[in-house]
């Protein structure tokens, strides 16, 4: 008798939680359907492109660098709050400045990559996994 006390209190628990978290459900399976349709037409717009390449090597670039951090600050010299931007532990006054030392790190690692690229290609076809 308590056990089947318990299996209905439960399966009804579950039935609760299920009705309480269907929208937040059915909005996540359909913001990842539309993100994997907007992945399906990006993939068919770059066969098309020729420099789509450049365009993957700055987003994976981008993906390896941190973000600029926003700091709300207090002047030392007048004792006003003003905005600072921390970008790899060094301060920036504005954002821009911020923005361009992330863009100049991003842009170091692509021509990194594409510095590598001639020998790990050559290594590939060395090896016989170039076809």
């Amino acid at each position: 008798m308590l056990w089947n006390l318990t299996s209905v209190l439960m399966i009804a628990l579950a039935g609760i939680a299920l009705y309480w978290m269907w929208p937040r459900i059915t909005a996540a399976l359909k913001q990842f359907d539309a993100e994997n349709r907007d992945r399906i037409v990006r993939q068919w717009q770059d066969r098309r492109d020729s420099s789509a390449h450049v365009r993957h090597t700055l987003e994976v670039a981008g993906e390896q660098v941190e973000e600029i951090v926003e700091i709300k600050d207090t002047d030392a010299r007048t004792g006003t709050p003003v905005t600072r931007y921390s970008f790899e532990g060094i301060w920036y006054a504005t954002r821009d400045e911020a923005e361009r030392m992330r863009m100049e790190k991003i842009g170091d690692i692509a021509r990194g990559f594409y510095r590598d690229l001639p020998a790990a290609l050559a290594a590939r076809k060395r090896d016989g996994r170039l076809n």
